[in-house]
């Protein structure tokens, strides 16, 4: 399915933020999936009637299986900005995911060393430095609990493959859908309960503070966790 206006939360000359449903591929994979990215690509061609296709550039990923707020760049001087920003760690991150049990603690910071099966694709985090591992931090909250689920808000500090699936399924509470990390069984529909759903960071062209935020997915059930929206 094609993205549509109503799935982009912010545009302008250099950027697009696009609130990603779960299941989409940011990028082509051998599968053959038609990826967002190609999807992007095709709304700005027929939006602005470009012949030969708009630019569109990947600034940063989130994982098949979760939705949420990515943003793309419309210009090649809009791509090496906003991955600077990402790779100086000057974009503020903030992801919902909810579990089944509870972190002991009601907020907290996480450290692990993370390392990487590229053939298993999963990754696995270890309390000790070694070669090979890197260094993953977030810290977390608990916004609270809803029919025996709960919602923790997460900060993500370091942006490391599948971190907070990882890390949050090392302290005992694995996403709710994620069976990869833990959860007892999957979702049917590609999707686990983790939602990219906000960023904050300075337009690396315009100089503004911009902060983008993704309204949950209407999906019967995350529809519930709204509530806790303004928490």
């Amino acid at each position: 399915m094609p993205i549509a206006d109503k799935d982009v939360i912010y545009e302008d000359n250099h950027l697009l933020a696009v609130n990603k449903r779960a299941g989409y591929l940011v990028q082509a994979d051998p599968g053959g999936d038609e990826p967002l990215e190609e999807m992007v690509n095709s709304y700005l061609t027929q939006k602005y009637n470009k012949p030969n296709g708009a630019f569109v550039g990947v600034v940063h990923r989130l994982d098949r299986p979760v939705s949420g707020l990515i943003l793309f760049a419309k210009t090649s001087k809009g791509l090496e900005r906003m991955q600077h920003l990402f790779k100086e760690r000057e974009i503020q991150k903030t992801y919902w995911a909810v579990v089944r049990k509870p972190p002991k603690e009601p907020e907290g910071n996480l450290v692990h060393w993370l390392s990487r099966d590229r053939m298993k694709n999963i990754t696995k985090a270890h309390a000790e430095e070694a070669p090979g591992r890197v260094r993953a931090e977030l810290g977390y909250r608990v916004l609270g609990t809803l029919d025996g689920y709960y919602l923790v808000e997460v900060y993500p500090i370091t942006g490391r493959t599948h971190q907070i699936r990882v890390q949050l399924s090392s302290m005992g509470c694995p996403i709710v859908g994620d069976h990869k990390y833990g959860y007892p069984r999957g979702s049917l529909r590609r999707s686990i309960c983790l939602h990219a759903k906000k960023l904050s960071f300075i337009h690396p062209i315009k100089k503004e503070p911009i902060e983008l935020q993704a309204s949950l997915p209407r999906d019967g059930f995350w529809d519930r966790f709204e509530v806790f929206n303004g928490k």
